[in-house]
């Protein structure tokens, strides 16, 4: 069968470009080796989430049973069906995505595809038989991401876990070592610790959450302290063997000494790595730079007819990020060519722990890398009335704007519900707004949305409620 448009991959990427090139006309099919949805939807994103209302939801229960007159002294955790209702949702958004896949007219392939020359695709099944040969004017690699492996002995291979494991786990680790501390590692250790599990984070960075403002991973860090999760920095495992009591002893070098931890698991977050391998990027010629495919502005391939996006290119590895540059790839294919160029400095960085983090363009860090000039101003959700009402008073807001030309630079929040707010620094940056136009949008009282208002005012002294 020849189509237009042949997609490997259904994650966030692919099905939302099969979509994008149906509706603009295209006979399109996907390929999906696995579940429709890919790892975001299946192993990530969407259960990750889930799991972590339940545990959000426990620790306000506990935290706030007296403030809010709410008396309950026998709370129990069920953690299989908190898994299993991260399941329910994950399986209620597939059957959302393959009605619209099928809505759309859009052929969905179950099988592992292959490039092949001549813009052809095999299609073969699990047991690595060829069911289908297919072809196409345009072919558009969206195979996303794996988690990286931690390299340790194979003895304790089957102690250490990824996120995908820990999303179908059914009894509760007492202790678990979390290898890692971005947004993956921050938010299994929230969970695993609202569950009652002593958790322990390994760093090797100077910081946790290391790409991110200094203030923010500080706070963090000091929020995950406070509630009993321990934490080393610049700090590496130089060893890991069995105990007596089938636990795993964790030895690890630490700035100042050397310690060793019992654990009953380890938990990897690490990162990931694009997931390219047994498609055929090789036969076909397509280039890759250190394990990602290169691509320019419009996620063309070095081969004609070849594209890629999302995780196997080198942007920020998020949903959304691979999400537009599906969009922008389809309508650049039909020639529309009306989409500016993502601006990838712009992109919302969230994690979902508690508390939660949204982080918008340049830390501070790196404007005084780049010479740059800037004023900044925060605001404590401490301060804020919707915050002090809800109970939940964590955290801040901190912007950065150009001290010249009044450029909004960057905003980096930590607390309650950041995740949900952050969209409007988004649409203000790339709107190029100014502060001026900022502090003269009213926004509603009482809402988490005046601390932005309230950050602004402050850089010049105006804030009402410091």
């Amino acid at each position: 069968m020849h189509f237009d448009v042949i997609i490997l991959g259904s994650g966030p990427g692919g099905y939302v470009a099969s979509i994008r090139a149906a509706q603009l006309g295209m006979k399109v099919a996907i390929i999906e080796k696995e579940s429709v949805g890919g790892i975001c939807l299946n192993w990530g994103c969407i259960p990750t989430k889930s799991i972590l209302n339940s545990a959000k939801t426990l620790h306000l229960i506990k935290k706030n049973k007296d403030l809010f007159g709410i008396k309950n002294e026998n709370i129990k955790i069920n953690l299989p069906n908190i898994i299993s209702k991260s399941r329910n949702s994950v399986d209620k958004i597939k059957k959302g995505i393959l009605f619209l896949l099928k809505k759309n007219g859009i052929h969905f392939i179950h099988g592992n595809g292959v490039l092949k020359n001549k813009k052809k695709v095999c299609v073969f099944n699990k047991e690595n038989k060829k069911i289908s040969e297919l072809s196409a004017s345009h072919i558009i690699i969206a195979t996303g991401s794996k988690p990286k492996k931690i390299e340790i002995e194979n003895e304790i291979s089957g102690k250490i876990i990824s996120y995908k494991e820990a999303l179908s786990i059914l009894s509760l680790p007492k202790k678990i070592t979390i290898i890692g501390s971005g947004s993956i590692g921050l938010e299994f250790a929230y969970f695993y610790h609202s569950m009652g599990s002593k958790v322990t984070i390994i760093e090797i960075c100077e910081k946790i959450f290391p790409n991110g403002d200094d203030e923010i991973s500080d706070y963090m860090k000091l929020s995950m302290k406070k509630i009993g999760i321990n934490i080393y920095t610049s700090s590496f495992i130089t060893n890991v063997h069995h105990s007596s009591s089938n636990s795993i002893m964790i030895e690890i070098k630490t700035p100042t000494k050397n310690i060793t931890i019992d654990s009953d698991i380890i938990f990897s977050a690490i990162g990931i790595i694009p997931n390219i391998e047994s498609i055929g990027i090789e036969e076909v010629g397509i280039q890759t730079e250190n394990g990602f495919i290169e691509v320019d502005d419009n996620y063309c391939t070095n081969i004609d007819g070849y594209y890629a996006i999302g995780d196997v290119i080198k942007t920020p590895s998020l949903a959304h990020v691979a999400s537009y540059e599906a969009i922008n790839c389809v309508e650049n294919i039909k020639g529309l060519n009306n989409h500016q160029k993502i601006d990838y400095n712009n992109i919302p960085i969230c994690v979902y722990s508690s508390p939660e983090i949204a982080s918008v363009g340049y830390t501070e860090k790196e404007l005084k890398k780049k010479g740059f000039q800037f004023k900044v101003g925060k605001f404590p959700f401490s301060s804020l009335g919707k915050s002090i009402s809800d109970g939940n008073t964590m955290g801040f807001v901190k912007v950065i704007f150009d001290d010249k030309y009044d450029e909004w630079l960057g905003c980096h929040m930590i607390g309650d519900n950041v995740t949900d707010i952050i969209s409007e620094v988004v649409v203000a940056r790339k709107l190029e707004c100014t502060s001026y136009e900022i502090l003269n949008s009213i926004h509603p009282h009482p809402s988490l949305s005046e601390s932005i208002v309230e950050a602004i005012a402050n850089v010049y002294g105006k804030a009402i409620h410091l």
